[in-house]
């Protein structure tokens, strides 16, 4: 385990820098070096990682790691988003496969018993995607307007104060709510789940209180009946022995 760990994180990494590297591709409005060495990059880390589990994954987890190397690499290859909209469309779609590539990497730690990791990793997924407003969106000259507007976009609480208003932003906002679906549900259900856990626990106790409790009154009972027993045979008389002699017969 402690091998996997490095590997695991570094994937993890690495399709997390692929998230501004579009960003900066899309708003530089030329073609950057830093955000195509960046796809490249994460290109080849999941090649890589499936190189390493293959044959240990199951068979759609493949294909869409095929797709998002195949997506990686023409992304690194495209021209500017800012001039090409079928660019942008794909590299779109590759940030999608991304994103679904980090919860799979994650995955470990949205387990319904772990309720402090996904706490954690909601906090930090919206002071990222806080951060990533206040970097994109003009209306967001601070970085608590930022987290505002992240967190009222990912709840879809939508209160208007704040909207994005620009391109990059209103793109940003899609993924801003697609997460909030996603990880926002698994912390509310993970709370609903400890309660009924917690409820069933209970009952399981009661269960096995009331079945220690018979077991105990059989265990009584069984012994009186056993002091009966032997309480009856002390009184009985002793069986007389049976004799193999026989009388002599006539001759």
């Amino acid at each position: 385990m402690p091998s996997r760990l490095p590997r695991h994180w570094l994937l993890l990494c690495s399709l997390v820098a692929t998230i501004p590297a579009f960003y900066l591709e899309l708003l530089s409005g030329s073609g950057s070096p830093a955000a195509a060495a960046t796809y490249l990059i994460a290109a080849l880390v999941v090649v890589l990682a499936e190189r390493r589990h293959h044959g240990q994954t199951p068979r759609l987890r493949r294909l869409l790691a095929r797709l998002l190397i195949g997506g990686l690499l023409i992304s690194a290859l495209l021209p500017p988003s800012s001039t090409s909209t079928p660019a942008l469309v794909l590299r779109s779609l590759t940030a999608a496969l991304t994103l679904m590539h980090m919860v799979w990497c994650l995955r470990h730690l949205l387990a319904r018993d772990s309720l402090p990791a996904m706490l954690g990793t909601a906090l930090g997924v919206l002071l990222l995607c806080g951060a990533g407003f206040w970097w994109l969106e003009p209306l967001t000259p601070t970085l608590a307007d930022g987290l505002w507007l992240a967190f009222t976009t990912a709840a879809t609480v939508g209160y208007g104060d704040v909207v994005p208003s620009t391109p990059a932003s209103k793109i940003f906002s899609v993924f801003v709510v697609l997460l909030g679906f996603g990880i926002l549900s698994l912390v509310t259900a993970s709370i609903a789940a400890m309660w009924v856990e917690t409820t069933e626990r209970q009952v399981e106790r009661d269960i096995l209180q009331d079945l220690h409790a018979e077991i105990g009154r059989l265990r009584t009972e069984l012994h009186a009946t056993h002091a009966e027993l032997q309480a009856l045979q002390r009184r009985l008389p002793p069986t007389p022995a049976a004799h193999d002699d026989q009388p002599p017969g006539n001759s």
